[in-house]
């Protein structure tokens, strides 16, 4: 960091602390050549990301968007707000951190559904249906056994001994 008494490069920090609502980080800095003292803010910078959609489409990206998609899929499951809100911010934390500002729709779905499956199995299958458009009840059969989301007492609503028809 450069002094601003005497353009020098050679500052020290002597305190760093934690600042505004945990946002930024405060530091007093001291110049090693004109003894001058001086505060600097280091605060994350965030990147402007941009979604690269299926179509080649590109629109700015949304944290609420990605948030009503993550409720409408978490929808009366009983999971705290806050570890929905927890691993809503994970995913936009990977997603800036990524190193680049075009992030593909694919990209934002996949970890989506990482996190969905962290908190919720029911969740994750409901984002799943939208995300990989399921078409058929066929495909959320194959999709719960590929992701082996069956426990060991679930029989997939079937019986040997009976059968779904008579019984309405």
């Amino acid at each position: 960091m450069r002094c601003p008494f005497c353009s020098s490069e050679d500052t020290q920090v002597k305190d760093s602390r934690q600042a505004e609502d945990n946002t930024a980080v405060r530091r007093r800095r001291l110049c090693g050549k004109c003894a001058g003292r001086f505060t600097t803010f280091e605060r994350v910078q965030l990147r402007e990301l941009t979604v690269v959609k299926k179509s080649g489409r590109r629109t700015p990206f949304d944290r609420d968007k990605m948030a009503r998609s993550v409720m409408i899929a978490m929808q009366k499951r009983p999971v705290e707000p806050e570890r929905i809100e927890q691993m809503i911010s994970g995913v936009v934390r990977q997603l800036e951190s990524s190193g680049n500002a075009d992030i593909s729709s694919d990209q934002i779905g996949e970890l989506v559904m990482e996190g969905l499956a962290g908190l919720d199995k029911v969740a994750y299958v409901r984002y799943a249906s939208v995300y990989k458009d399921f078409r058929a009840t066929a495909d959320f059969e194959t999709f719960i056994e590929e992701e082996n989301l069956v426990g060991p007492d679930e029989d997939h609503g079937k019986d040997k001994n009976d059968s779904f028809e008579g019984k309405i």
